[in-house]
């Protein structure tokens, strides 16, 4: 008899879980967001911007230990499941490999987050051959690659979002960092005209094109260096960019400059010509 009642409870459980009013409720599934280099920096308080709205991740970068770190931190203080993946985003197989693995696991891909990228001190005259690849590479051979091969993920799951990552220095020449410059404005270039080609499919995109960003000590001495006070007032904290980058993403908006003092100064970068830009910037730079 004992039995029988609880047989009987086993399945009456889930059905008066699921019911309320009468009505049999469907399980609330959460939608994914994948972000290539999320695992610190931008990436990482875009991922935790993300994890306060609900959103399941997924997490690429090379190195599995800060993988797990940022899995950890993000499973501790949210209720969310994050996979993390390791891979070079600037290799050619990367890209498939990657929107293979999420086919395979149903991803409910809502909104993939292209932010890996390479900057720094070094530029183009003062880095290799092979670096200068490598960067081309990874900052815009991987927003490409990674936005086509996981595109029909999300147009499976429209509407849905591409956020782009690219920065102020996008905006003009630069020419202590030419290639970093270069490659950013490429990656804007690439986010405006891919929001008109996907604007049909259902999926907005966006570009975000933060100022400083104190992710690590180095960039806080050079921006204090070569910017001074107005780089100082631009600066914006990592968790801010986030949060601002993925509030605007989801609010539909294409060009998105973190900060009011940073983004007064892309509008006026944008209005002045090019050729007086590319000379303070050089006189800056020096």
């Amino acid at each position: 008899m004992y039995k029988l009642v609880f047989a009987l409870l086993i399945i009456a459980i889930p059905f008066s879980v699921r019911c309320q009013s009468g009505k049999i409720q469907e399980p609330v599934v959460k939608p994914f967001a994948l972000i290539a280099g999320g695992s610190k920096g931008i990436g990482f308080a875009i991922a935790e911007a993300l994890a306060r709205r609900n959103y399941n991740l997924v997490l690429i970068a090379r190195d599995p230990d800060t993988l797990l770190l940022a899995k950890t931190r993000l499973e501790s203080a949210y209720p969310v499941e994050v996979f993390t993946l390791s891979y070079d985003l600037s290799r050619e197989e990367t890209a498939t490999a990657i929107a293979q693995w999420c086919t395979e696991k149903n991803i409910r891909l809502k909104m993939l987050c292209n932010v890996a990228g390479l900057g720094g001190a070094e530029d183009y005259l003062n880095l290799s051959l092979d670096s200068l690849r490598y960067m081309v590479r990874l900052n815009v051979e991987s927003c490409m690659a990674m936005s086509l091969t996981l595109l029909p993920l999300l147009e499976a799951n429209a509407p849905s979002y591409i956020l782009n990552v690219a920065s102020m220095a996008g905006f003009a020449p630069m020419p202590a960092k030419n290639m970093y410059s270069a490659t950013k404005s490429a990656v804007i270039f690439f986010s405006y005209s891919l929001r008109y080609q996907l604007k049909e499919k259902n999926i907005s995109v966006s570009c975000l094109n933060p100022g400083p960003v104190f992710t690590k000590p180095g960039i806080v001495e050079e921006t204090r260096e070569k910017l001074g006070w107005l780089g100082m007032k631009m600066a914006v904290s990592p968790r801010k960019v986030g949060e601002i980058a993925v509030q605007e993403t989801l609010n539909g908006k294409l060009i998105i400059v973190p900060g009011t003092a940073a983004k007064l100064m892309s509008t006026i970068i944008r209005a002045l010509p090019r050729r007086l830009v590319v000379k303070i910037y050089n006189n800056v730079g020096k």
